[in-house]
């Protein structure tokens, strides 16, 4: 029903805990329950986006990112933000509050997201439109790859 609400789901956590994994499958589920999803690893994303300002698709792409139902941004704060990345990110966040749920998967605690974005008021606008409506899932433990690892030796 999150989806439906245009709610947000931030899942936390160290490398290697299922992060990505628990997002993948409520992509998959969602994909199953005929909505429209898109999932982006964050720096690539910006990557993107950049390439897009300078060849005029910048537009056409934050469209189509912005008719998804569920947009699914894994890696958040891996690596730092422009301010070209920054607007972009808050164009996105703004193009979809309300409308579309997001999932946001992150090493980083939340706590540390303002200093992730690193200009205090695109980041209070963009936290503003993500975090009062998101429910949140703090994984802990060790790397599931470890234990993978572990159990082929």
């Amino acid at each position: 029903g999150f989806i439906d609400r245009g709610e947000n789901i931030i899942i936390t956590g160290a490398t290697g805990c299922g992060k990505s994994y628990i997002a993948s499958a409520i992509g998959h589920q969602a994909c199953l329950l005929n909505k429209k999803v898109a999932y982006f690893s964050l720096p690539k994303l910006l990557g993107k986006i950049k390439t897009d300002k300078i060849d005029g698709a910048f537009r056409k792409e934050t469209e189509r990112i912005e008719s998804k139902h569920l947009l699914i941004l894994d890696d958040w704060g891996l690596t730092p933000l422009d301010t070209q990345s920054r607007l972009a990110l808050l164009q996105i966040i703004e193009d979809r509050h309300n409308k579309y749920a997001t999932i946001i998967t992150s090493q980083l605690p939340v706590s540390a997201w303002h200093q992730y974005i690193n200009d205090n008021t695109i980041a209070d606008a963009i936290l503003d439109r993500i975090i009062h409506q998101a429910h949140r899932i703090d994984l802990k433990g060790e790397s599931l790859r470890k234990n993978i690892k572990n159990q082929n030796n």
